[in-house]
């Protein structure tokens, strides 16, 4: 169990150091109970009922060779997916493209989670099996997007913050029943916009109290800071960003006796913006991430499942790959989204007849990043579809 004397990895950020010549002011922590000091009077929250639940499913995600499938775009997102095949937003269309990913022939080989939005965890087939059950068939733990999505953050250099604590633990709770075992919840940091310290904190205290509750309630929370690719900036300028997100975070997950070893992580990698004009190695971005990983997170963490941020489907699964060349005490893998439904979207088009062939093409890059986990990821055969850059700015994820 983390403590809640974890020393703080890094000072409080100070305004200047983000946007110059500004003053702004710092989020109330006024709900935050302080204790008189001294040893005896140091109260640490009791370990969750769920804690042994907590540990074995965190580390059935992070199992060697297999990741996380990130299909939790919402109903809106999700719309837009469809509607670059020219399908209509509807729950039927929406129904069978997920039926299509679950139910994919040994998905499981190489996929460990499923991360599910509301809709699809209470959803059946096309079959009329329920998707959990489809899932768990397959040795796929299920996941759910707890978030409510971000909102425009007051006070701040317009920026972002991520709602929907409200409530969180009897949802939680509801979705526990459902079959779910593990949540997730993404808020956003922006490097042109600042960022500024509030937006920080705020993205920190707000993963900081989502962990705590999902945890109390048995499920383990993937924690997802994004930073996002926008931008000019070098490479450089992110890794300085992303290590005062993380000690941000990390000091607030022990603030709310957060316990490591039943969490999993969702970082970005550390890459230059997508409008910077020096592009990264896989090398040179394993070398960045590698090191902000060993500055900032704990080796009690069982996993980082990396996003892959808009990066092409290869560059992505290249990435990984250099990350795995050199031992760490992680599991290092991914949750990725487009990286690994592009092309299986593009070849299914929405035609029954193509069901197959949109499922060996997610397959065939579920193989690609279960190789990269292992550090084995050769690269040959890639189709120039999948070497095509996806980034775009998708805030309603």
């Amino acid at each position: 169990m983390a403590s809640a004397s974890l020393l703080k990895m890094s000072p409080v950020l100070d305004k200047s150091e983000f946007v110059k010549g500004k003053t702004l002011r710092l989020p109330s922590l006024a709900g935050v109970r302080c204790h008189p000091s001294g040893p005896s009077s140091l109260t640490v929250r009791a370990a969750s009922s769920y804690a042994d639940e907590l540990v074995k499913t965190a580390k059935t995600v992070a199992s060697p060779g297999r990741g996380i499938l990130a299909m939790d775009e919402s109903n809106a997102t999700c719309g837009k997916r469809l509607a670059s095949i020219g399908l209509e937003n509807t729950e039927a269309n929406r129904q069978a493209y997920r039926t299509l990913l679950v139910s994919a022939p040994g998905l499981g080989q190489y996929i460990s989670g499923a991360i599910l939005f509301e809709e699809t965890l209470y959803q059946s087939t096309t079959e009329g099996k329920k998707m959990v059950d489809v899932l768990n068939e397959q040795g796929i733990v299920p996941g759910i997007k707890v978030d409510k999505g971000l909102v425009p953050l007051p006070g701040s250099n317009n920026e972002s913050w991520c709602q929907g604590l409200d409530g969180l633990a009897s949802r939680s709770a509801a979705y526990y029943q459902q079959g779910a075992r593990f949540a997730k919840w993404r808020t956003v940091v922006s490097i042109p916009n600042g960022p500024s310290a509030l937006a920080v904190k705020e993205a920190a205290w707000g993963l900081a109290r989502y962990a705590a509750i999902t945890q109390d309630n048995g499920l383990v929370p993937i924690v997802e800071p994004e930073i996002l690719l926008d931008g000019e900036h070098g490479i450089d300028r992110t890794f300085e960003v992303a290590q005062k997100v993380w000690a941000e975070t990390f000091f607030y997950l022990a603030e709310n006796n957060v316990m490591f070893e039943g969490i999993l992580l969702k970082p970005s990698m550390v890459t230059p913006g997508a409008e910077c004009k020096d592009r990264a190695t896989p090398e040179q971005v394993a070398d960045y991430t590698l090191k902000l990983l060993y500055s900032r997170i704990p080796p009690s963490v069982p996993g980082i499942m990396f996003l892959s941020g808009g990066q092409s489907e290869v560059e992505a699964t290249q990435n990984l790959n250099a990350m795995n060349q050199k031992p760490t005490p992680w599991h290092v893998s991914f949750s990725y989204a487009r990286a690994l439904q592009n092309t299986c979207l593009k070849t299914w088009g929405g035609r029954p007849e193509n069901v197959k062939a949109a499922q060996d093409a997610l397959l065939i890059r579920a193989k690609a990043n279960s190789e990269a986990q292992l550090g084995k990821y050769t690269g040959e055969g890639e189709s120039e579809e999948a070497k095509k850059d996806m980034f775009v700015k998708d805030y309603t994820y």
